[in-house]
C-alpha cells in the first residue's frame, strides 16, 4: 500500500467533537481530566510520555521522548541527566514544546513554555522514591555522550552497583529536573472529514487564561 492511501477517519466513535462550553476554565484542570482518562483508558500505552522539543544555540531543533512526572498549576515537570543534550538547549534556550500524542483517543496536547530548572531539594525528594536500579543507571550514562559498545556501558553499571552495594544511593551532581512553565496549551481533538476541534488556552497580560477555537 502506498503510503498516500493510508488514512483513517475520525469521530467514529463519539456523537459529537468537542465544543467550548466542554472545557474547564482552567487549562490544568482541563489537561488533568484528559490525562486521568488517558490512563483509565486500557488501550493508550505509555499516557505520561511526552516528546520534549528544544532548541540549540543555533537555532536547530532535536526532539525526544521523556515522561511526565508531575504537573500542577505551576507547570509540567520532567527528570534527566543535567549533561544531556536536551540540558544544554534549555541552558541556552529556555523556549520548549511539549507534546502528548494520545492517538488511540484521538487526542493531543502541545504545551508551550520555558523550562526552568528545579532545585536540589525537589530534584532529591524524586530521585531518592526513584527504584534503585534506575538510580543506578542515572549514575552509570553520561547521556548523549558516544560510547564504544554496549558492553562497556553494561561493564560501567556493574561498577556502580557495586560502588553502591550498601546503604542508599545519593543524588549525582550531574542529574535533576525541570518545570516547564507554560504560557499557551492547545487540546486537539479528531474531527469527521479532518475538521478537527481545536482549542487554546493563553496567559495574558492579566495573568489569566483565555480560550478561543482554532481552526483545523
Amino acid at each position: 500500500m502506498k503510503l498516500e492511501d493510508i488514512r483513517r477517519d475520525y469521530l467514529k466513535n463519539r456523537k459529537s467533537g468537542l465544543h467550548r462550553e466542554d472545557m474547564a476554565s482552567s487549562p490544568f484542570e482541563q489537561f488533568s481530566v484528559w490525562m486521568e482518562e488517558a490512563i483509565s483508558a486500557e488501550f493508550t500505552a505509555d499516557p505520561t510520555a511526552m516528546c520534549l522539543s528544544t532548541v540549540n544555540e543555533h537555532g536547530a531543533p532535536s526532539q525526544r521522548v521523556v515522561l511526565l512526572k508531575h504537573f500542577d498549576p505551576d507547570g509540567f515537570v520532567f527528570y534527566t541527566n543535567l549533561g544531556s543534550r536536551k540540558a544544554k538547549e534549555i541552558e541556552a534556550n529556555a523556549n520548549v514544546c511539549l507534546h502528548f500524542g494520545w492517538l488511540p483517543m484521538e487526542r493531543q496536547v502541545i504545551i508551550y513554555g520555558k523550562a526552568v530548572k528545579l532545585s536540589i531539594a525537589q530534584a532529591t525528594q524524586y530521585f531518592m522514591s526513584r527504584p534503585k536500579s534506575s538510580q543506578l543507571a542515572a549514575w552509570t550514562s553520561h547521556q548523549s555522550q558516544p560510547i564504544s559498545s554496549r558492553k562497556l556501558l553494561m561493564q560501567s553499571f556493574e561498577q556502580i552497583k557495586h560502588r553502591f552495594s550498601q546503604g542508599e544511593v545519593p543524588l549525582p551532581s550531574f542529574w535533576g529536573g525541570y518545570r516547564v512553565v507554560p504560557t499557551a496549551i492547545e487540546f486537539w481533538q479528531g474531527g469527521g472529514d479532518r475538521l478537527h476541534d481545536r482549542f487554546m488556552y493563553q496567559y495574558d497580560d492579566q495573568q489569566q487564561w483565555s480560550i478561543e477555537r482554532l481552526q483545523p
